[in-house]
């Protein structure tokens, strides 16, 4: 299949395709396109964003399958073959006999790439080593310095993952506030996310607009893109003084009281009334994992506000209202929510 019929193809499934790299393009369409067709034909959709309980249990299932067929002994040595040099290319050898890419993606629906992603953070033993000392980030800042960005070889160092170390370092580098946000810091935010929507626009209508229109264009976006995915790092890196998880969680505030005109919704009568319905909705979903529920639709039970807002006004209610939730699995939550949480705000408003 040539380059452009397969994002011809592709593009059914991935509708970004065309921002993507040829080499990335090339690797999909060999790995994902014959699997994105069969899950069409079950009447079974791409997902993206955060992995479900079920997708987990299924990609362990997976390579638990796939070491018991070749016999290596480890899901380490399967997913992080260069940490073992003597025994790589007897490894190496049996993935490729086995069919491993195959084997990890059977069951997911979800372009293989991030499934393999998804399983090396799953397994590497380095992942989850609690916080990290001040000995350790000294050292992160001297090998970013030798190696830049090769987070591969900083994780082999430091034997802790390549996400870790990357966060890490994305929130040691620089000073950081953690009080009230300046004005100077809003503007910059704010400059910084506008500067990646008009770069997306300006990908989207490259051959519908002339150059000049595009550059002195008024900003036109369908709301659901405001809370889309967005490169929190880069606009991290542009704010300059805030962690990248601050500049999420204040986009998230500024486009709330932007949407609601500035009213306090989850406050008084409306604050019960917004509990109510939630925990009713929730409720009526009979949805046994977080990740399965979708937060957007549940967004006008609350009011005119994005997802994240949501998510976070019910993380409240569960850490306040449910004893031992950390024990419980999310339906229990909810039905504790429902059962015992609801006619006592019932009986208040």
């Amino acid at each position: 299949m040539n380059l452009e019929s397969a994002k011809r193809e592709l593009e059914e499934f991935i509708p970004h395709v065309r921002t993507m790299s040829d080499c990335s393009v090339r690797k999909m369409a060999g790995r994902d396109l014959t699997r994105f067709k069969e899950f069409k034909e079950q009447g079974i959709a791409v997902k993206f964003g955060r992995f479900s309980q079920k997708e987990n249990d299924q990609l362990r299932k997976n390579i638990e399958d796939f070491l018991s067929v070749t016999a290596i002994d480890s899901a380490e040595k399967l997913l992080f073959t260069s940490r073992y040099p003597e025994e790589k290319e007897s490894i190496s050898r049996l993935k490729v006999q086995h069919g491993f890419c195959e084997k990890l993606s059977e069951g997911i629906p979800r372009p293989w790439r991030l499934i393999y992603y998804r399983a090396r953070k799953m397994f590497d033993p380095h992942n989850y080593k609690g916080r990290y000392t001040e000995e350790e980030k000294e050292k992160l800042k001297k090998y970013h310095a030798l190696h830049g960005n090769d987070w591969k070889k900083i994780s082999e160092m430091m034997s802790r993952s390549n996400l870790s170390v990357a966060m890490k370092y994305s929130e040691i580098k620089s000073a950081v506030n953690y009080g009230p946000w300046s004005k100077e810091e809003t503007q910059k935010l704010m400059h910084a996310v506008e500067e990646v929507f008009r770069r997306r626009l300006e990908r989207e209508d490259a051959n519908s607009l002339s150059s000049s229109n595009k550059s002195h264009r008024d900003l036109l976006i369908d709301r659901e893109k405001l809370y889309q995915k967005l490169p929190w790092t880069e606009i991290e890196a542009k704010v300059g003084t805030r962690y990248w998880r601050q500049c999420k969680q204040k986009w998230s505030t500024i486009l709330t009281n932007r949407m609601t005109k500035g009213q306090q919704l989850y406050m008084g009568i409306k604050g019960l009334q917004a509990k109510v319905n939630l925990i009713k909705r929730l409720y009526e979903m009979k949805v046994e994992d977080p990740n399965e529920v979708n937060w957007e639709e549940l967004s006008s039970t609350i009011g005119d506000v994005p997802k994240a807002y949501v998510r976070a006004k019910f993380y409240k209610l569960k850490v306040t209202s449910v004893p031992f939730w950390q024990q419980k699995t999310f339906s229990e939550i909810v039905d504790y929510l429902y059962e015992e949480k609801l006619p006592e705000l019932e009986k208040k408003l």
